[in-house]
C-alpha cells in the first residue's frame, strides 16, 4: 500500500468524523466551499513559494507548500467521492503520450459529444 492509498483510507474514515476530532473531519464539515478555499490558498502559497525557489537542490519551502496543495486536492477528491488513485490512473494513460495530442483528443471528445 502506497501512500496515496494510506491517505485515501484515513481521509475516507475521517469524513464522518466529529468536526473537532481532526483538522479533516472539520474541513469536510465546511463543505465544499470551505475545501476549495484551502485548495486556493495552498496554491496561492505554493506559486509564492516556487516565486521565491531557487534551481540548487531542495527547496523544502517549495516541497512543503506542493505537499500542503496536493493534501488538501486529496480532501476534495474524497469529498467528492472521487478516488485519488483515478488521477494516478489518469496520468500513468497519458505517459508517453504528446501533451498536445492528449489535449487534442480531449477537445475532439468534447465535440462529438
Amino acid at each position: 500500500m502506497d501512500i496515496i492509498d494510506k491517505l485515501t483510507e484515513v481521509l475516507t474514515q475521517r469524513r464522518d468524523a466529529a468536526p473537532e476530532s481532526s483538522y479533516v473531519a472539520s474541513l469536510y464539515a465546511g463543505g465544499l466551499n470551505r475545501i476549495l478555499e484551502k485548495i486556493g490558498e495552498e496554491a496561492t502559497e505554493t506559486v509564492l513559494a516556487a516565486k521565491d525557489a531557487t534551481d540548487r537542490g531542495r527547496d523544502d519551502a517549495l516541497i512543503h507548500e506542493v505537499a500542503d496543495l496536493w493534501f488538501h486536492t486529496l480532501v476534495m477528491l474524497v469529498h467528492l467521492n472521487q478516488q485519488p488513485r483515478w488521477v494516478l490512473d489518469e496520468l500513468s494513460r497519458r505517459f508517453g503520450v504528446s501533451g498536445i495530442e492528449e489535449k487534442n483528443s480531449r477537445a475532439e471528445s468534447q465535440n462529438s459529444a
